[in-house]
């Protein structure tokens, strides 16, 4: 049988990395957002802002600059997709794995599941983003042109 173009091979140790390599990156990113839009509202970056329900809201500034630093956070990781994972149809699997272990840790954090709806709102529209924008991303990348020649070209 010949070998397919781009085909899949099974490699758990490959796959490992790269959970832990976007899970990295999703927290480091959502930090350093958290800091850039914390010197507008002059806060600090906490733990109780990455991983606390009740303080993402409308309501106050720290919960609309908790809200504006996971929409970027997701739009910042799914550039990570694209340089990490490479694959359009691993996209999703990827971006649902990075927030089910964020739902984890906010569920220690907290010892308590979120229960909040603006939490809830704010982890599935950041989900759909990172996973759209990434798959967009990884399938341009997957569609550009395959030169057939090596050779350059002459005029004749």
């Amino acid at each position: 049988m010949a070998a397919q173009f781009r085909s899949y091979v099974w490699d758990p140790a490959l796959i490992v990395a790269q959970m832990v390599l976007l899970q990295a990156g999703y927290y480091s990113s959502l930090g350093l957002w958290l800091a850039l839009l914390g010197t507008l509202g002059s806060t600090g970056p906490s733990l109780q802002q990455v991983f606390s329900d009740e303080i993402l809201g409308f309501s106050t500034p720290p919960g609309r600059l908790s809200m504006m630093a996971f929409i970027l956070n997701a739009l910042t990781c799914a550039l990570g997709l694209l340089y990490f994972i490479r694959r359009g149809k691993q996209c999703l699997d990827f971006t649902v794995t990075v927030h089910f272990f964020h739902l984890l840790g906010c569920w220690i954090y907290n010892s308590r599941f979120p229960s909040t709806l603006t939490w809830w709102l704010v982890h599935i529209v950041c989900t759909a983003l990172m996973a759209a924008i990434g798959e967009y991303l990884c399938m341009r990348i997957e569609l550009r042109e395959i030169p057939l020649n090596s050779a350059p070209k002459s005029n004749v």
